[in-house]
């Protein structure tokens, strides 16, 4: 089925995007400073490459004792979520660096996190990104039917329980992409047509995403069965870098939209959205821990999703400065800044979400 084609409201009488975005380049050219990357992030990448390769090292290297080994497979998935939030993120946006060829390097480092780039783009940078938290649209709030995220998703008894299962299921992110998630996504996007930028021809995408999927594997299954690990001591610790790289991505990611402060508007009959893009986003977005060092630097970033969604072009080492910028300005021009103290704060309240999401709507 084709889906419906959406239009934003084009009208804002008070400006506010248009104040918003002269504010923000306003503070690039006073202090002259690039809105791409800069050495904070550069030695931060250095970091997240390390906590991830340095790990798996050891185990491969050193005889360890089996809980040795489970604590380095979770650091390799701690390594492996802080890549993806940290490197690859702000380079398959373009934020990374001012150079497209260090973008186009550093963004490919989703292959060795399991993923695909053609598929990431589509569905974070076109799909959530245009369409956030609009049901049918924004693939990031379609759980299948295991769990309800919108109150525009079909209700089923199984939902009742979410509130109890939801977060183990969060795991198997990153274990999905590894295994089925970018088959689908690639044979569905070449399909419809989809893309961000330049449309791949569909044998060199298939060829792209089979290769990255066998190098993917001979990293991290081949290559330690070959050196003495057993299948199934492999598997322990593959399940346990994934799940935890999975239920830290998951978690973040749900924080910022799956919230009782955003909202998931429908357009009309003829596919027009209230507000502009830009106060939708506003409306469908939150922040956590807008003052905590470690959840800024860990997360790069996606503990301010507002700005992010506002300013995905730009990397996230600014988000901070502009964070007052956009504050302010949605405040004068009476519109919402959705944001939680506290990333223990946020979680509690996803968590009320989903108990409210599983409740059985009342019958008109």
């Amino acid at each position: 089925m084709t889906k419906q084609a959406l239009s934003f409201s084009r009208t804002d009488s008070a400006k506010f995007f248009k104040t918003l975005n002269k504010r923000v380049n306003d503070y690039f050219k006073e202090n002259n400073i690039k809105r791409t990357g800069n050495w904070k992030l550069y030695s931060k990448a250095i970091f997240m490459f390390a906590l991830l390769i340095t790990p798996p090292v050891l185990v491969l290297t050193i005889d360890l004792p089996w809980y040795a080994q489970v604590l380095c497979m979770i650091l390799t998935g701690i390594g492996m979520a802080g890549v993806g939030m940290n490197v690859m993120h702000d380079a398959n946006h373009g934020s990374f660096s001012s150079k497209k060829w260090v973008n186009k390097l550093m963004g490919s480092s989703i292959y060795i996190l399991a993923g695909n780039d053609y598929n990431w783009k589509v569905q974070h940078n076109v799909l959530h990104h245009t369409y956030t938290n609009i049901q049918g649209h924004d693939e990031d709030i379609d759980a299948g039917r295991i769990i309800r995220f919108s109150k525009h998703t079909k209700w089923l008894r199984i939902h009742k329980y979410q509130k109890y299962y939801a977060f183990f299921l969060y795991g198997l992110l990153t274990a999905n992409w590894a295994i089925t998630t970018d088959f689908i996504q690639t044979y569905q996007y070449l399909k419809r047509k989809l893309a961000y930028g330049k449309l791949p021809h569909p044998a060199t995408q298939w060829t792209k995403l089979i290769i990255g999927k066998i190098v993917y594997y001979s990293i991290w299954v081949v290559l330690p069965i070959s050196v003495g690990f057993t299948w199934w001591q492999v598997l322990i610790g593959f399940i346990v870098m994934h799940y935890t790289a999975g239920i830290i991505l998951s978690v973040i990611f749900q924080l910022a939209h799956v919230m009782p402060n955003t909202e998931m508007p429908l357009p009309d009959e003829n596919g027009n959205i209230k507000n502009t893009w830009a106060i939708h986003q506003l409306f469908t977005t939150s922040n956590f821990s807008p003052k905590s060092w470690l959840a800024e630097f860990y997360t790069g970033g996606l503990n301010r999703q507002v700005e992010h969604h506002l300013f995905a072009n730009i990397s996230h080492v600014h988000y901070s400065k502009i964070a007052k910028i956009v504050k302010e300005t949605a405040k004068e021009f009476s519109l919402p800044y959705n944001e939680y103290k506290s990333f223990w704060q946020a979680v509690a309240e996803h968590y009320n979400q989903l108990k409210v999401l599983g409740r059985k709507p009342n019958m008109a």
